[in-house]
């Protein structure tokens, strides 16, 4: 079993950074948001260091659960900031919920150790790589609380994000360029500097990664696009974006997971 393999510094973040997490997600429907908040820079930073340790202590590790307990961690640290920049906004449930199982999956799941002779830059294209991913994540969490609002405003009720939806728009479609430039440059590394990053045996090739990368890509370009020029908002923008958030997680989660679990195998 994995999780007997863990260390006893690994169980203990893992185990608090869960526990605080879930206590974050117990006081998000309570009407005072003072603990949940409290809660979640607790498990951020706990979670934090469990990540810090994972990637870099004495054997590091990754796969297709650390990337997506990576982009759980981004997307807890970007709105906990968001809530001190808008103090009226509340911590979802659902936010706080997935942070606690990204954890115990890459408890589970711990991936396959890294390779230390790769080129000092891969690290770098990781990064990129993960950090539109969380970026994209943030779009999507704010796209489902501007659907809400919505749902909400219908019914003449207030909005259970606590931020006006025009507010909520304009944050979903900054994170959405951002995202989109992070990608493009993941891209671009990957597609003109393969050989250098992978070397050149596992240069970037038209796999299944690669293709579900390209088309998120083209995807959210699609949408970028469209709101520019046609004024997209509302369910056909939010389609959009779910789609080419879809395949980007298929691009390197959905191949990993095949490989790891379902084959059993590593990369």
């Amino acid at each position: 079993m994995i999780l007997a393999s863990a260390s006893p510094l690994t169980l203990t973040l893992a185990l608090g950074a869960s526990a605080a997490y879930a206590a974050s997600a117990a006081g998000a429907s309570r009407a005072g948001q003072t603990l949940p908040r409290i809660a979640l820079w607790v498990a951020w930073c706990l979670h934090g260091v469990l990540l810090t340790w994972g990637l870099w202590g004495s054997e590091p590790r990754f796969g297709f659960a650390p990337a997506l307990s990576v982009t759980a961690w981004l997307v807890g640290l970007v709105y906990a900031i968001e809530t001190y920049v808008f103090p009226q906004l509340k911590t979802p449930w659902l936010l706080a919920g997935a942070g606690a199982a990204a954890v115990l999956l890459a408890l589970l799941f711990p991936g396959s150790s890294l390779n230390t002779a790769a080129s000092p830059w891969l690290p770098l294209h990781w990064a990129l790589g993960i950090a539109s991913y969380g970026l994209f994540a943030m779009a999507v969490v704010h796209a489902w609380l501007m659907t809400r609002a919505e749902a909400h405003m219908r019914l003449a009720a207030n909005a259970p994000s606590g931020l006006p939806l025009l507010t909520m728009e304009r944050l979903t479609f900054h994170f959405v360029h951002l995202g989109f430039a992070l990608l493009t440059a993941t891209l671009f590394a990957g597609f003109f500097f393969g050989n250098q990053l992978y070397g050149s045996s596992h240069a970037i090739k038209w796999d299944h990664k690669t293709i579900f990368s390209v088309l998120s890509w083209l995807i959210f370009a699609v949408l970028i696009i469209g709101r520019a020029r046609m004024g997209w908002r509302g369910k056909r923008a939010v389609r959009f974006l779910y789609t080419g958030s879809g395949l980007l997680l298929l691009a390197y989660v959905g191949s990993r997971f095949v490989m790891e679990v379902v084959l059993g195998q590593s990369l």
